[in-house]
């Protein structure tokens, strides 16, 4: 009996092992189950508590390993309760993302999620003021998006403390009083507009644009305008017992005077504007964020004159989207202003409404064969259009010589910006294949709402490819072949470049893919394609398929990528797996070339390969840098070390 008492022993231990299981807890899976049922409107989330896998889930993010990491539930009409003390049982729980839902309401308590790194509200209803210790020990926390809702009441002092933060927009709410002494010194996304914010810019903010602080009134410093009065520096207007009470009433009387010539000043202009009718779009040069379109200078020359001969135009802004309005020509016409480009098309301008969106105006000199009836009828199409990876037409204004469109602007400027300009912004595979699968969704779209069109986009190009504060793509200048002049699009749009316009004079079905292909090589290799700074129709054989074609074929495959994603580990066959895809998309003969459908689901295949855990001689990211750029496992490898 001695002898068998150990295999007693650990029978016993085997069956508690098995009876003590259930007490390890809720599964993920149970747990998300539990906060969907606090959320309202949850339709989306109708495949929640499926029998497939948890990652394949909407909404939820997760590593390459199936491990869960974020939460993106995104523009789904979605309201109710943020279960907080639910989410709480999620450890792996990294990432939170409501943007454009109808949450309202205070802030819910997110610093209980202590391991939280990217935290995204923006466009909803939360309202009322933020603890000044809502962020209290979110150590972690890189990334905080609560633009376009109601929060009023200080900036929270905990906020400001975070050691780790690297990108903050706080725009278009109602924040008050003063500007915290912000601790961060590297942030690469940083936006306090439009709100009731007043006082001093701290010094550790004055390196910053003033674009970030716009529609703040009450704010001064730099990067704004010094706080002075009469030469001096502002005071308190609030008695001060130590000084002369005289010395305090010249001051008073000094400030009264001075604000009644300003009030006389402005009443004067004001009467001024309304007796001439004159509206002009006069654009200055202001300073961007560093990974914004660069503005250039220009001369008073340059100004646009929208109200010459009103006759020629319809006299108004007209929106094609109903989210889109609440500002008018005239509001339009007055907001500051910024040159972003002058292209062959015409020129580009962002425009800062006052308490209004910020959007990009464009204008094109080319269109003056198409009527009004016929161009107005083609832009309300177009206006029709919704998907993530389309840049949203808002308006359109007709005039016979030239035509404005007014887009949705993007924080992050053009691709072609971040892969050719001198910024210093870097763009990993990772990121790289994040945009090259957003703009193949994009034209796959179009693809299926113009199946009549030969080239539903017609000018794909880098340039053409905006990023927004997440880096998520979105094609720009789409659909505008039909009411471009034909001379002018056969010179300069990218659809023209394709080698059959040579031999045939006009694009084909897949010319669009075409400019797919090169768009997916200047992504792999970080050069620009010459081709298209030939004016005319057509390649020829030093383009950008033809250079990478060459090198290919000596097997030197690895000088064709760029520098910056050259040493990705582990990434590099399916680099390879994109790099066969582009070639394939502009392949010289047309019956060689892939359609869109095979293009995009090949594209589709394509997976970053664990490139986030590169460690190679180029690059290394570590778990620490998780996250910092978006709230998509597509960008985990957004911030790079050298190593």
């Amino acid at each position: 009996m001695v002898q068998k008492r150990p295999y007693y022993c650990l029978v016993m231990l085997f069956v508690l092992g098995i009876s003590f299981e259930p007490s390890l807890g809720d599964t993920d899976a149970q747990i998300l189950m539990r906060f969907k049922g606090s959320l309202s409107n949850g339709k989306a989330l109708n495949d929640w508590g499926s029998e497939s896998s948890l990652c394949s889930w909407t909404g939820l993010l997760c590593r390459k390993n199936q491990t869960f990491y974020g939460l993106r539930l995104e523009h789904m009409e979605m309201g109710g309760k943020i279960d907080i003390e639910t989410l709480v049982e999620l450890p792996t729980l990294v990432s939170f993302s409501v943007i454009n839902n109808t949450f309202e309401g205070p802030m819910p308590e997110f610093k209980k999620l202590v391991s939280l790194r990217a935290l995204f509200l923006s466009n909803n209803k939360f309202s009322g003021d933020i603890p000044d210790d809502a962020f209290e020990g979110m150590r972690k926390l890189k990334r905080v998006f609560l633009a376009e809702n109601g929060f009023t009441g200080p900036i929270p002092k905990s906020l400001a403390n975070l050691p780790r933060l690297l990108d903050l927009d706080l725009r278009g709410n109602g924040f008050g009083g003063n500007i915290p002494d912000f601790q961060q010194q590297d942030f690469r996304v940083f936006n306090l507009s439009n709100n009731q914010l007043e006082g001093q810019i701290p010094e550790s903010l004055s390196n910053k644009f003033p674009s970030s602080f716009a529609g703040n009134e009450g704010l001064c410093g730099k990067p704004l305008s010094s706080c002075k009065i009469g030469g001096n520096e502002s005071r308190s207007l609030e008695p001060n017992l130590d000084k002369p009470q005289g010395k305090n009433h010249r001051i008073l009387i000094t400030v009264i005077i001075v604000v009644a010539v300003v009030a006389f000043s402005s009443i004067v202009a004001l009467l001024f504007i309304q007796k001439h009718r004159r509206k002009r779009f006069k654009p200055r040069t202001l300073p961007t964020q560093g990974n914004s379109q660069q503005s250039v200078g220009f001369k008073e020359s340059h100004s646009i004159d929208m109200t010459v001969d009103l006759k020629d135009g319809d006299g108004e802004l007209n929106f094609v989207r109903e989210d889109r309005g609440g500002f008018d020509l005239h509001e339009l016409l007055s907001a500051s202003a910024a040159v972003l480009g002058s292209g062959s098309f015409g020129s580009t301008y962002k425009a800062m409404i006052l308490n209004g969106p910020t959007v990009v105006v464009k204008r094109f000199r080319h269109m003056n064969n198409v009527g009004k009836q016929e161009f107005s009828e083609h832009m309300q199409r177009l206006g029709t259009l919704t998907h993530p990876n389309l840049l949203p037409l808002a308006a359109f204004y007709y005039r016979k010589e030239d035509k404005f469109l007014v887009y949705d602007f993007a924080e992050n400027g053009s691709l072609a910006s971040h892969l050719h300009g001198r910024n210093g912004s870097v763009l990993t595979w990772s990121s790289r294949l994040k945009i090259i699968k957003g703009v193949a969704r994009g034209l796959a779209y179009l693809y299926e709402n113009f199946p009549g069109k030969i080239v539903p986009h017609g000018h794909l190009k880098s340039s053409n490819v905006v990023l927004d504060h997440s880096f998520e793509p979105k094609l720009n200048e789409y659909g505008l072949v039909e009411v471009m002049n034909k001379s002018h699009a056969q010179k300069f749009m990218a659809a023209y470049k394709a080698p059959e316009t040579s031999k045939f004079g006009r694009p084909n079905v897949k010319s669009d893919v075409w400019c797919l292909g090169i768009l997916i090589l200047e992504v792999l290799t970080g050069k620009f394609p010459a081709n298209y700074l030939r004016h005319g129709k057509g390649g020829n054989n030093s383009d950008l398929a033809t250079w990478v074609d060459s090198v290919v074929r000596e097997e030197w495959t690895g000088e064709v990528f760029d520098k910056d994603i050259l040493g990705t580990r582990n990434g590099e066959s399916e680099m390879l797996k994109l790099l066969r895809i582009g070639m394939f998309c502009c392949k010289w003969s047309v019956e060689n070339r892939w359609d869109w459908n095979e293009a995009v689901a090949k594209i589709e295949e394509v997976k970053e390969n664990d490139g986030e855990d590169d460690s190679s001689s180029c690059y290394y990211v570590s778990e620490e840098d998780f996250n910092s750029r978006t709230a998509t496992e597509d960008e985990f490898s957004f911030s790079v070390t050298n190593g």
